[in-house]
């Protein structure tokens, strides 16, 4: 399991390697809306623009009040960690990141650069035309940049490689399921963000090497079973504290957790069609959810699949985007009765204070104190 964290921290490093060893382009993305099979059929590597913290002293001069891991991406990208990437491409959704996005096209100068607009109102009877259309101006974007038509059969072959890759990782969290599960929670994070840097096709073989060995492990042991939902996250610290305390996130709702692979495409002959479809269908996140809230159904349909007894929902500092939609998840969650602590992090995971209100959370969640705390709510009503 060590082999996908070490993936993550050595992300630069793969796609440099990758870049040599292949001669293709690498084409960096920022939401988790942008459709990586028009790039993978192009014969680029699509990578996500993940947030690490580093020393900050340049990033106040091009922005301020932003959450920290958008702070943090635009911090590595003017100290030139990212001077690999060949293009930038971001989506219509968070403005934070459109912002980081806007100082790598000002600062970096990439030979190429995309705004990829997607509305909010992902379930309007034109959505899915407008994001095919959309789609089919970045094809032709990707075609004069790279000198390389996109064929369809290139497009079907990029289609086939992800959705294998969506069922692989649907398979491993599906393990999670147990009742005494084999994988911990902070392996599962480590995979998927692993995923998100790495080429698909030699993903997919180490995810079905990685499956056979699942299926010989010793399960974990017993842990409160627990489910992360709330803003993005960009490494398995959070996970491993709950570890330590005894506790196990069986599943979360995150962009860069079970949200970025859930559904998969289903090929038609129209294949921007078929994209448009997915991206529009995938779950969504608080700012494409705001017509009809689906997510806060989404989430408890995921708790009771995992079976949980209670939800971590964690939210980056400065991030509106779930500052608004928590209402919606709190409300559900307490009319469901489920369990639930909410509070606010950044990338420099402030772990005294976290670890302290984890705890607590997790002791009230422990056989024999349950009823013991549900007796005395109803007492003091």
């Amino acid at each position: 399991m060590d082999k996908f964290k070490e993936m993550i921290a050595h992300r630069h490093e793969y796609a440099k390697a990758w870049k040599a060893r292949t001669g293709g382009k690498v084409v960096g993305w920022f939401e988790p809306y942008f459709p990586e099979e028009l790039a993978y059929a192009a014969g680029m590597l699509p990578v996500r623009v993940l947030a690490e913290h580093e020393t900050d002293v340049i990033t106040d001069k091009w922005m301020y009040a932003a959450c920290y891991p958008v702070r943090d991406i635009v911090n590595l990208i003017l100290r030139g960690r990212y001077d690999y990437i060949d293009g930038y491409v971001t989506v219509e959704g968070c403005q934070w990141m459109f912002n980081a996005f806007e100082v790598a096209d000002n600062n970096k100068k990439a030979p190429f650069t995309h705004y990829l607009f997607l509305p909010d109102y992902t379930d309007a009877p034109t959505s899915k035309d407008v994001v095919r259309s959309e789609f089919e101006v970045l094809k032709g974007k990707f075609e004069a940049w790279t000198g390389k038509e996109i064929t369809k059969e290139a497009l079907d072959n990029a289609i086939e490689v992800y959705n294998k890759n969506r069922r692989l990782l649907r398979c491993i969290y599906e393990l999670r399921r147990a009742d005494s599960p084999a994988l911990l929670g902070s392996e599962a994070m480590n995979i998927v963000l692993a995923s998100q840097v790495m080429d698909k096709a030699e993903m997919n073989q180490i995810l079905e090497k990685l499956l056979d060995e699942l299926e010989d492990r010793k399960p974990v042991g017993d842990k409160i079973r627990l489910m992360l939902v709330g803003s993005e996250t960009f490494d398995s610290r959070l996970e491993e504290l709950v570890e330590s305390l005894g506790g196990n996130i069986v599943i979360d709702e995150l962009d860069t957790g079970s949200s970025y692979f859930w559904n998969e495409t289903y090929p038609q002959r129209d294949r921007l069609m078929a994209l448009s479809l997915r991206y529009l269908g995938r779950p969504h996140n608080p700012i494409k959810d705001s017509n009809w809230r689906r997510r806060p159904q989404h989430i408890f349909e995921l708790s009771e699949d995992y079976h949980v007894d209670g939800v971590i929902i964690a939210k980056q500092i400065y991030c509106h985007l779930h500052g608004t939609d928590n209402y919606a998840v709190w409300k559900l969650l307490r009319e469901r009765n489920i369990p639930f602590l909410f509070f606010e992090r950044d990338t420099g995971l402030p772990e005294e204070d976290t670890e302290l209100r984890l705890e607590a959370f997790m002791n009230m969640l422990r056989p024999g104190l349950t009823r013991l705390v549900g007796w005395h709510k109803a007492m003091s009503l």
